[in-house]
């Protein structure tokens, strides 16, 4: 079974792994008289470890998550690592559910869309790159927030925050203001280890927000419910 690569991965998915093979070919015809054969397969057994794990994170496997307008999904794979109500904060000026996703360098980093949304505000800011599993990193790191309104019923509003990590390096955003996304449409990822949270408030008295996840779950963009809508 073919799984596709990402386009948010250029270069870097047509680099890394052409210098790795590159780096085998070395290995094989420039070391063989110098090393013992059981070195150089180890060497080479490496070196196909690295190209096969570069090809494997910009992986971007097809989904077809549920269709319940009244669920929001995850918007990244990974970890849920913490699980809060905030206060008025500087992302929504309101009482938010917030949730946190870490990604490891094994999962896939597609950022998809938890709804059928509207694309508002999108802020980028600089930082630091301190690890990404760590909530607090939320606040100083390199980080995209990416402002949504629903565009079912209720229609809320969203903040979905890309986070770089301790190894991530680039934020890739390919949306814009104004712009319709569907429920689990991509619209960009995290290059190597990071994380995503999900900011959502219900301004809508006829509705209240049910959380799905716990704290420890594994959860894939588009396909895992994270919170439900449900009439009061």
């Amino acid at each position: 079974m073919r799984i596709p690569l990402t386009k948010y991965g250029w270069p870097q998915v047509a680099f890394v792994p052409a210098v790795v093979l590159f780096l085998m070919v070395i290995v094989w015809l420039g070391t063989k008289e110098f090393l013992p054969p059981w070195a150089v397969i180890i060497i080479e057994g490496l070196l196909a470890g690295v190209f096969i794990l570069s090809l494997a994170f910009f992986r971007d496997p097809g989904r077809r998550g549920p269709s319940d307008s009244n669920l929001l999904l995850a918007p990244a794979d990974g970890h849920i690592t913490d699980i809060e109500v905030v206060e008025k904060n500087d992302i929504i000026r309101e009482t938010t559910l917030r949730i946190g996703i870490f990604l490891s360098i094994f999962d896939v980093h597609i950022n998809r869309a938890p709804c059928n949304v509207k694309v508002g505000k999108i802020t980028y800011k600089k930082g630091k790159y301190k690890n990404a599993l760590n909530p607090q990193s939320a606040q100083i790191n390199e980080s995209n927030e990416i402002c949504l309104t629903r565009t079912d019923g209720p229609q809320d509003r969203l903040v979905v925050k890309q986070i770089s990590g301790a190894i991530a390096r680039r934020i890739v955003c390919d949306t814009q203001e104004g712009r319709q996304l569907a429920a689990g449409e991509k619209f960009g990822m995290i290059k190597f280890g990071s994380r995503t949270e999900l900011y959502v408030t219900s301004q809508d008295s006829k509705y209240q927000i049910k959380c799905l996840a716990r704290k420890g779950d594994k959860v894939k963009a588009g396909l895992t419910p994270l919170v439900r809508y449900e009439r009061c």
